[in-house]
């Protein structure tokens, strides 16, 4: 099996969202087919569930239906990794709820640089390559262990590179600062702003005190990305398009996207366009997968979210199987004009542990 590094670099001289299916497949498959050859020797653990679980033919990594994959649990239950320890430069986790397990996901200095890039190059397609000034709708306390990393704290940490200044909307207590929001807009009214946070925190900490105290804002130059909470909105019995409204009402917002992601593949974000749909980036890609008996499913069909990415190196986390639900809309023809697999996420699989990246704040 071939392990060395295919030089996929040529991706990065292309917009983030232009590469049509025939010639992404092409580079998607050759340095999968790589990646898990590397991982086969680097990674005992992964190399264990492969030759145990994955015995079918059908499972040969000829194509990227065809690429073993792990669960996503995996990196709950075991330390997956493809590098000495020796070699660690930063150890991010997954959120979960008290007493559950959480992953860990081990980078080298690699990968974690990789991450950096993809993100940027897929951030540019949203907000330009300046960096704008930035709004977290945050407390700044998350930001304590520079070495653990949450899902929450790497999120932020990865999207304020995008920023300039940085202000946050909450304080220590989770109180909205509303007089610091203000003088935030009022410093740069008339200007493009870039806004982040995730979106049940956003809705419990930013919308409702708003709502109740009557308050309102112009940013009607402004951004918005917004991730993770859905389970926990839904609970709420609050949808997305009641989400967005409230939001342009209450702030005079238009550009307002949600992105899909997890830490297992921390970099290989899926950004919703101004239609609705998620898009797959030139550096990731998406299956829907049959939960009885993991067949690939065709467009339209609801089924398990397989995630594939073409970053993880340092751990075998470039083919995931989530506890999410979806379905494939379409492939290079949205009318976004963004290229690429466009997808809804439809909720979780029923009896799924909630770790969604901001479900419960309390724990990261």
């Amino acid at each position: 099996m071939n392990t060395n590094p295919i030089d996929w670099s040529p991706l990065f001289s292309l917009p983030a969202f232009a590469l049509g299916r025939q010639e992404k497949r092409q580079i998607m498959t050759a340095v999968c087919q790589e990646l898990h050859a590397h991982h086969m020797l680097a990674c005992r653990a992964y190399r264990l569930v492969v030759d145990k679980v994955f015995t079918d033919a059908s499972f040969d990594a000829a194509t990227l239906e065809r690429i073993p994959f792990i669960p996503v649990r995996m990196f709950k239950e075991m330390e997956l990794m493809s590098i000495d320890r020796g070699q660690i430069v930063k150890t991010m986790t997954s959120s979960g709820t008290t007493g559950q397990q959480v992953s860990k996901i081990f980078l080298d200095r690699e990968t974690a640089l990789l991450q950096t890039k993809v993100l940027n190059h897929i951030m540019g397609a949203l907000i330009g390559k300046s960096r704008l000034p930035m709004l977290i709708i945050d407390s700044a306390d998350v930001l304590e262990n520079p070495h653990m990393f949450s899902a929450r704290a790497a999120a932020i940490r990865g999207f304020q590179l995008f920023g300039r200044p940085i202000e946050f909307a909450l304080d220590a207590d989770m109180k909205l600062s509303f007089d610091r929001v203000q003088r935030f807009l009022k410093k740069y009214e008339g200007q493009r702003i870039f806004l982040f946070g995730f979106t049940f925190m956003i809705w419990k900490y930013w919308v409702q005190p708003m709502l109740k105290q009557g308050l309102r804002v112009s940013m009607n130059q402004g951004i918005l990305l917004h991730g993770g909470g859905w389970k926990k909105m839904q609970d709420e019995a609050v949808e997305h398009r009641q989400f967005k409204e409230v939001l342009r009402e209450l702030t005079g917002l238009h550009s307002i996207h949600n992105y899909y992601g997890m830490v297992e593949q921390t970099g290989s974000i899926f950004v919703e366009c101004h239609e609705g749909y998620l898009h797959a980036s030139s550096f990731s890609e998406i299956l829907i997968r049959n939960d009885q008996d993991f067949s690939i499913l065709p467009k339209g069909g609801t089924g398990l979210i397989q995630l594939i990415s073409l970053l993880p190196r340092s751990y075998p986390g470039f083919a995931i199987l989530t506890e999410d639900l979806g379905c494939i809309v379409g492939e290079d023809d949205c009318s976004c004009g963004l290229k690429g697999t466009y997808f809804q996420v439809l909720g979780r699989v029923p009896r799924a542990e909630l770790r969604g990246c901001s479900d419960v704040h309390a724990t990261f």
